[in-house]
């Protein structure tokens, strides 16, 4: 199972919105087979490591299966794997953990057990489903799993009061920073990061190797722009994955220039907001946007904003994760930009609380991860 896994790691960020399973065959003692899930459209692992064992010319009849998510069992882009374990004969299933989407749920190991085939469920089963965080989240809620991130000295600051932030953080966190791109379906900013720092939000890699692996990975950006002021001269918007970015404007945006992005970018209108917890200066409906994103097929954001943008996902209760990245720096000051805004918590028993802590070194700098407690 722990191979299994390792197999199933090296696919993150690459099968959304399906999530990321590895697959082992053993007989006699043997690996036979071995496989993960493709991007998606492709091989589920079962059935890639069914084909590795032909592949091998090693007969799966008689084999043990070692999954580290219950088999699917329903027609979607492909044929049910459920299928293809019985007509390979194998005589024992073993499973990490339950597909919590509740089509299957359950019930790939009814339909394996009353084909006479042995199953055995949770080995392994916290990694398991950690590992597929994002893909539980998004098909039980249908809205992506949101992780706030931030990089900012110890004080809390993303910026100087003039806007300057290059660099806080070092190399490695920067790097850290652009793998969590690479796991990620889409990433938003605000506007004024946009017309500030005109960044090209992409999940670039400094190394061939990651490049090549990467090489189609499609990581939508997403701008809150709420008047419609994205520059047209923007790299979001003139550049190679221009396609792949969309500008969220509301309905009073400025027509002429919602038409000028449109020539060029996805714009998508969002409604008006009615919680208390709304960007500032903005009236973007982000429970309507993030449940419009899930309906996309949009298992994932990361959230790059400012403070503000940072503040509404926090504060409103729309973010399952953070990741804070902290420099040794001090930088002060009253009006430099806060990593987290907003107007703040009234009372202490108001503040978001976080589970599961992390802390990991990263040169110089710390890197912060975890799961915001639901309120």
């Amino acid at each position: 199972m722990r191979l299994a896994l390792r197999l199933a790691r090296k696919g993150l960020g690459s099968t959304s919105p399906n999530p990321t399973v590895g697959a082992v065959l053993m007989k006699n003692g043997k690996i036979i087979g071995r496989g993960r899930t493709a991007p998606a459209g492709g091989p589920h692992a079962e059935i890639a490591a069914l084909r590795d064992a032909a592949k091998r010319k090693n007969n799966p009849r008689g084999a043990t299966l070692f999954v580290t998510l219950e088999p699917c069992c329903t027609h979607g882009r492909t044929p049910p794997c459920t299928d293809a374990i019985i007509a390979a004969g194998i005589k024992k299933v073993v499973v990490g953990a339950t597909d919590p989407n509740p089509r299957h749920a359950g019930k790939g190991f009814q339909i394996l057990q009353r084909a006479g085939i042995e199953v055995v469920v949770g080995i392994l089963s916290d990694e398991c489903a950690q590992l597929n965080e994002v893909f539980n989240h998004w098909i039980v809620a249908r809205t992506p799993l949101v992780t706030v991130k931030a990089a900012m000295t110890l004080d809390g600051k993303i910026a100087t009061a003039s806007g300057e932030s290059k660099w806080i953080t070092g190399e490695k966190a920067r790097e850290y920073g652009m793998k969590l791109r690479r796991t990620r379906d889409a990433i938003l900013v605000g506007v004024n990061t946009v017309i500030v720092d005109d960044p090209s939000l992409t999940a670039r890699s400094p190394k061939p190797e990651v490049r090549s692996r990467n090489k189609n990975l499609k990581l939508r950006r997403i701008i809150l722009d709420s008047r419609a002021r994205t520059p047209l001269t923007a790299k979001i918007v003139n550049d190679e994955f221009a396609a792949l970015t969309t500008i969220v404007v509301s309905r009073n945006a400025p027509k002429k220039r919602v038409a000028e992005l449109s020539k060029r970018v996805n714009v998508l209108i969002a409604p008006v907001a009615n919680s208390k917890f709304k960007i500032k200066n903005s009236k973007l409906d982000l429970r309507w946007l993030l449940k419009k994103l899930g309906s996309q097929n949009v298992t994932s954001l990361l959230v790059e904003g400012g403070g503000e943008v940072n503040a509404s996902f926090l504060l409103g209760g729309f973010a399952q994760r953070v990741a804070f990245f902290y420099a040794p720096k001090i930088l002060g000051g009253r009006d430099a930009r806060k990593g987290v805004a907003g107007d703040g918590a009234k009372r202490l028993s108001e503040v978001v609380q976080l589970d599961d802590i992390q802390w990991r070194t990263l040169g110089e700098d710390l890197l912060l991860t975890a799961k915001v407690v639901a309120g």
